[in-house]
């Protein structure tokens, strides 16, 4: 199974990029986390991405925030599937971040999730590589069926409340 690259642009950023972790360790699928930052170790940035594809890696996680250049200085050197993560600032709440992610020129896209949306980054990056492999799509498939199951059962109980 191809692996899953998360990239930080600093270590403050690990608080929001843990639900990533948790979420690709609940379904197995292989990773590495690494710090580069887009404006102070470029270099590492581009030999990074030069040897992505040859590491076996599937799909890059990039979480940034303030000007959050990453994920397109990664997208840049690689024809990887690049999930940007927006990470909220206390200056401007993240959307300077969201804004630098998702406005990517034609030709290098960068798939965005929500601000601090780690989870929903690996849950994409998971989906990405369930495509070659069935495993996953099984497991995935479990994990929406366990998420509705468990909506249905607070609905049944709100019901059960407030029904007349």
């Amino acid at each position: 199974m191809k692996k899953v690259a998360i990239i930080m642009g600093s270590d403050s950023d690990l608080p929001k990029v843990e639900g990533a972790i948790s979420t690709l360790q609940e379904f197995g699928v292989p990773f590495e986390v690494h710090i580069f930052s887009a404006h102070r170790t470029p270099k590492q940035v581009r030999d990074f991405t030069s040897k992505a594809r040859e590491s076996d890696i599937g799909v890059i996680i990039a979480a940034a925030g303030k000007a959050a250049h990453l994920a397109g200085s990664i997208a840049a050197g690689t024809t990887l599937p690049v999930i940007g993560i927006p990470v909220s600032s206390p200056e401007l709440g993240g959307m300077d971040a969201l804004l630098s992610t998702v406005q990517m020129p034609s030709g290098i896209p960068v798939a965005c999730v929500a601000i601090d949306g780690a989870a929903n980054a690996a849950m994409l990056a998971i989906q990405i590589l369930s495509v070659g492999e069935q495993a996953l799509a099984i497991k995935l498939d479990a994990a929406r069926a366990r998420a509705a199951a468990k909506v249905l059962e607070k609905n049944t109980a709100i019901e059960q409340r407030y029904s007349r």
